[in-house]
């Protein structure tokens, strides 16, 4: 019986496998070691290593020493992410005398032959290579050479390690490396051999010569094996796994003479491919020539019969093949899509059952299964229906399997979807619960960034990660990763299909970041791109003459950005911003919401001293002395032309260097605008700061600038005061006020609108007291 399905005492798991139930202490902080190591491998350069300049391989520091569980920690992290372990990563461990290295697990990774010789010399106790495509025959040699400490031994679809064109027809006269064995590792007690289904018989003949002390034999995928009679010397033999083997009917003797196997896997995936002609004859004679047998998987193949039951010493079996079992049960019982529905049946002599009929079975299936990608996919579609339905009793274990098979399974693509896909449910409804607590926030949103990290140009791997996190606080939830999760935002938003759903539910994600983050955020989207993305989108747009919901957003986003962000509006202007903003007036002069976030944007860019001069054109300034006009989106419109004037008329008359339109006849025209507007309109802006309000409310020289100032700060304090007069009082505009009402040139209409801001923070600030 394998270790991982052992039971777990957690209360809230009931039967279920050991490790699934991860969530009982969620709300623990991360632990301390877990960020250092986060944070090592993100920054080898700055904390441990130093990097050759022509090589651009890494070695430790000098005089730095490693221990064995800080360096098998640092590869384990390194593994676990999305970068992959490299030739240059693993060149930290060549020297064993300042590291030190036992068991070594790489998945996916892009080491070569000369590295796993450096992995090797440590004389490793467990080595494990799963995917790793450039590794060659030359590793046999490394294996052997240094391979005598070693207990355990994985390789999964390495195939230029074993090529077909050599091992399907073994001659070992001829391979330089062997000698009567393909590798010599005499102390071996584990050893997989998964994936090299071109190979012929004789080849495991001469592999398993060499392997006398083995314990656990594991050759999935592995095609023909022949008959199996030679391993007969294999009497130690506890674990035997022959998942998705070819012709097994052929090698049923020679498994029943492993006497000491506790726990046999003889299951399929592939249709047609587990078919015995005489199924309960072959499932019994099994069962009763090996006496230890506690764990067994025949899921996939007929070997549970029809259903037909029958009874031994009063005890029903509703798996024929079984009855021998009835007063012994297995520990576990593998009956994920048999024939006949053997999982739905109701007398089956196990304690843990992997099938399809309920929850728990489901849940046991992934565990079992969790390495096994073309099960697993399975596995995962049917607890996607569990949660799109909300049939989900153990949350917290449903949800760990998800975590963890999208962790172990970042580059298979329909894993990734159909894990995307369940996390969208769990977080919209029935894993509310859980997903409250920060920490599992962090796991289920890394595990969306990773997957659309590795499949950024899948539309539904998108759509589904982009979907999931929008039902999450944003920004809150996101700003620990917020770099990455803005780079695939961005990417939505350039590298996908043009109107594409992904494309917009990307952006509307991007602007509502750039709306709610502070200012150094806003400074990292605009490094990152922001802006020139967004004009790559309205150049689009222009292009096509379309003005939608995507061209509205990009205008929308570049406001928000640009809040109190003067980098990110000189970054808008060199894009030549301008132009941009005069073509979409051009070709779009009657879209409101448009309209009202171009000149959302031009008001940030105008509250920048340095860059007013950017504005200070002719056929700018006619442009906003005409919206002044506007009666688009309420106000709106007109009242950002006039913010935008003012700042640029609160630099003095000298600055104003065009002729037409005159300054006076602007200032004048915006005053009559103010005087029309509704001091009790309501507003669709969000102030976060009135400083550059509050500074153009000293501007004595020109009282057209202290107009729209003081009407700004009545308006918003009249109509939302709980959110605004104490943000005048905290950034100390009464006093500004009370000496412009004091000072003898502001006309009597700019002081009563400034005695109007005061009087509404005098009833706000007495209701607070009252309250």
């Amino acid at each position: 019986m394998p270790e991982k399905m052992l039971q777990n005492k957690c209360s809230h798991s009931k039967a279920l496998p050991a490790g699934v139930c991860s969530f009982c202490n969620s709300s623990a902080p991360d632990k301390l070691l877990d960020i250092c190591f986060d944070f090592i491998n993100k920054h080898l350069l700055e904390t441990i290593c130093y990097e050759d300049r022509l090589t651009g391989k890494l070695s430790l520091n000098p005089g730095l020493t490693l221990p064995l569980e800080i360096c098998e920690r640092l590869l384990s992290v390194r593994t676990n992410s999305c970068t992959s372990v490299h030739s240059h990563f693993v060149n930290i461990f060549r020297d064993t005398n300042s590291t030190r290295l036992k068991r070594v697990r790489l998945r996916k990774s892009k080491i070569q032959d000369s590295d796993l010789e450096i992995l090797l010399k440590h004389r490793l106790v467990e080595l494990e290579i799963c995917r790793a495509s450039d590794l060659t025959r030359n590793c046999i040699k490394y294996i052997t050479k240094y391979g005598a400490s070693l207990l355990s031994l994985t390789i999964e679809d390495c195939p230029k390690i074993f090529p077909s064109n050599i091992y399907s027809k073994l001659d070992l006269s001829n391979d330089p490396f062997c000698n009567n064995y393909i590798f010599l590792t005499p102390n071996l007690k584990r050893f997989a051999m998964r994936g090299f289904s071109q190979i012929q018989p004789k080849f495991y003949m001469t592999l398993l010569t060499m392997v006398p002390r083995i314990t656990h034999l594991d050759l999935s995928s592995c095609g023909d094996l022949g008959s199996f009679n030679y391993t007969d010397h294999l009497i130690h033999l506890t674990s035997l796994v022959l998942y998705n083997v070819d012709n097994l009917e052929l090698l049923v003797d020679a498994i029943c003479e492993l006497k000491n196997l506790r726990h046999l896997d003889v299951s399929q995936s592939r249709d047609d491919h587990g078919i015995y002609e005489k199924p309960s004859k072959v499932l019994r004679t099994l069962v009763q020539s090996l006496p230890k047998l506690t764990s067994l998987d025949i899921s996939g193949t007929n070997l549970a019969g029809r259903g037909v039951a029958e009874t031994t010493n009063g005890h029903v079996s509703d798996i024929p093949g079984l009855s021998s079992r009835v007063n012994n049960p297995l520990q576990y019982l593998g009956l994920y899509e048999t024939s006949h529905d053997a999982c739905l049946r109701h007398d089956i002599p196990a304690k843990l059952i992997a099938g399809n009929a309920n929850e728990e079975q489901i849940l046991v299936a992934a565990v079992a299964y969790l390495d096994r990608t073309d099960m697993l996919q399975k596995v995962m579609n049917e607890l996607f229906h569990m949660f799109r339905f909300e049939n989900v009793v153990h949350v917290g274990q449903a949800l760990n399997i998800v975590l963890e098979a999208m962790g172990r399974h970042l580059d298979e693509r329909h894993i990734q979807i159909s894990g995307s896909a369940t996390l969208f449910y769990v977080v919209k409804g029935t894993g509310r619960e859980l997903h409250d607590d920060m920490k599992v926030k962090r796991r289920i949103i890394t595990a969306l960034l990773n997957g659309m990290t590795v499949h950024k140009n899948d539309d539904t791997m998108m759509r589904n990660g982009c979907l999931t996190l929008c039902q999450f606080k944003i920004p809150m939830d996101v700003l620990f990763d917020y770099e990455r999760l803005v780079n695939i935002l961005l990417h939505s938003v350039h590298g996908m299909a043009q109107e594409s759903f992904v494309q917009r539910i990307g952006i509307y994600l991007l602007n509502s970041l750039a709306c709610q983050v502070d200012g150094f955020q806003k400074v990292k989207l605009g490094e990152l791109g922001a802006i020139d993305k967004m004009m790559w989108l309205i150049t689009e747009r222009l292009g096509r003459n379309i003005c939608d919901d995507v061209l509205e957003v990009a205008w929308s986003t570049m406001w928000n950005v640009t809040d109190e962000t003067p980098l990110n509006c000189l970054k808008f202007l060199e894009n030549k911003g301008m132009e941009f903003f005069l073509s979409c007036l051009e070709k779009f002069p009657d879209k409101e919401e448009l309209l009202r976030n171009m000149m959302g944007l031009l008001g940030n860019v105008a509250e920048v001293t340095e860059l007013r001069h950017y504005l200070i054109r002719p056929e700018y300034l006619s442009v906003f002395s005409r919206l002044l006009d506007s009666t688009s989106d309420g106000i709106e419109v007109s009242y950002n032309a006039a913010g935008v004037i003012s700042h640029i008329a609160s630099d003095g008359e000298e600055v104003w260097t065009v002729t037409d339109p005159p300054r006076n006849y602007v200032l004048s025209k915006m005053i009559e605008a103010i005087e029309r507007w509704d001091l009790n309109s309501p507003r669709n802006i969000n102030y976060r700061s009135f400083e550059p309000i509050l500074y153009l409310v000293t501007v004595s020289h020109t009282p057209a600038c202290q107009h729209w100032a003081v009407w700004a700060l009545a308006n918003l304090t009249t109509v939302y005061a709980d959110k605004y007069c104490a943000l005048v009082e905290k950034e100390g505009g009464l006093p500004l006020l009370e000496e412009l009402i004091q000072h003898p040139s502001p006309p009597q209409r700019v002081k009563d609108l400034a005695a109007i801001v005061i009087d509404n923070c005098r009833k706000f600030h007495e209701a607070s007291l009252d309250g």
